[in-house]
């Protein structure tokens, strides 16, 4: 990692999928209210990326992600899943088109090898480059109200006019950076990635982070960690790769057919387009607890003394001040609004099923009026 000296000295630290990452800084609430409220920075560099050059760039990413690339212009992206043969989810992604014949890839840092090594075998044949750059580009995201105008006021070009999945090519502090507009937070801002900044030589990604930490500290600005990313995800209700989806879980069922266009041929495709049109038995919900409880991983989900599904995340709300959670439960349960509980180790508590984002969207969010 590029910033593991800021992150040792002023981090409390966690293993996260190989990486030694830091949890928290000065607290995760305090964390997660800054982004709603201002801005915060996170490191990100774990990500996977990769770039795909060549004749058969966007023949291949169509083929192995499930959003239609060849509808993308140069400077725009879109979110997309990559699935196996039989329509399970082996990873989220994120793929930008950066100029004809060229596009970025941007996967989950617990599949870095095995995304990689998918890429690899389904590019057998075609006409195009494929470059591993995680260890090459660092990445960080500032998310909050305040984000995109704190990065603005640091660049050299106008950035706000990059329209929301939008990247465009800049410069901060002196080095060549790549700017998206996607967002894990609910909230709006950027992501940057760092180019020609190495884990071995790292001084750029050092000198970009340093240089928006202490513009943005006037700002109410804090450094991140992964407990804030967890909860602030969750509380927008996004997916967790390894949490809430993985290759036993297919789009339809996670609420996530909007990005798959059938209109294609994908990996995936037939069983996909099958699940479409039967539905699946279970689906994905968002949920509110009653009382001040944390709905954890792995808690049971029951009706009428009946098991029906399973929580796959949970926290408690800083903004709600409750417990939220997602899962999966039967679809006929699966309602907005109805009524179930969760097995909260020897008791069971009321929950509601609700549709999330969990906040009040025109106060906070991308979206938000206020």
């Amino acid at each position: 990692m590029q910033l593991q000296e800021f992150h040792d000295k002023h981090g409390h630290l966690t293993n996260f999928s190989g990486f030694t990452l830091p949890l928290w800084f000065r607290g995760i609430i305090q964390e997660s209210l800054a982004v709603r409220n201002a801005a915060g920075i996170f490191d990100v560099s774990h990500m996977g990326r990769a770039l795909t050059q060549g004749k058969d760039s966007q023949r291949l990413l169509d083929h192995i992600t499930t959003n239609d690339v060849a509808s993308l212009k140069n400077g725009q992206g879109q979110y997309s899943l990559i699935c196996n043969h039989e329509g399970g989810i082996k990873d989220d992604v994120l793929v930008f088109r950066l100029q004809d014949q060229e596009h970025l890839i941007v996967y989950n840092a617990g599949n870095r090898e095995k995304d990689h090594d998918w890429i690899q075998a389904n590019s057998r044949g075609l006409d195009l480059k494929i470059t591993d750059v995680s260890d090459q580009v660092a990445m960080f995201a500032v998310q909050g109200p305040g984000a995109r105008q704190l990065v603005h006021s640091l660049s050299k070009t106008d950035l706000l006019d990059i329209p929301r999945f939008g990247c465009a090519w800049t410069e901060l502090g002196g080095s060549k950076v790549l700017i998206s507009r996607t967002g894990y937070t609910g909230e709006d801002g950027f992501e940057i990635f760092v180019w020609d900044s190495s884990i071995d030589d790292p001084a750029k990604a050092r000198a970009v982070w340093n240089l928006i930490l202490e513009a943005g500290k006037p700002h109410g600005l804090e450094p991140c960690g992964l407990g804030a990313r967890d909860l602030l995800r969750l509380e927008a209700g996004l997916c967790l790769y390894g949490t809430d989806m993985d290759e036993t879980t297919n789009p339809i069922e996670a609420r996530l057919g909007f990005v798959v266009k059938l209109n294609k041929e994908f990996i995936g495709k037939q069983k996909l387009q099958a699940l479409k049109e039967v539905g699946t038995p279970r689906t994905r919900v968002g949920m509110v607890t009653e009382r001040r409880v944390i709905p954890r991983h792995g808690f049971s989900i029951v009706r009428q003394g009946k098991a029906v599904g399973t929580v796959t995340s949970g926290t408690l709300s800083p903004l709600l001040n409750t417990g939220i959670a997602m899962g999966y439960v039967e679809k006929e349960v699966g309602q907005e609004g109805a009524l179930v509980e969760v097995q909260v180790r020897d008791r069971l508590e009321k929950v509601k099923i609700v549709k999330p984002p969990f906040y009040d969207t025109t106060r906070y969010g991308y979206s938000r009026k206020t």
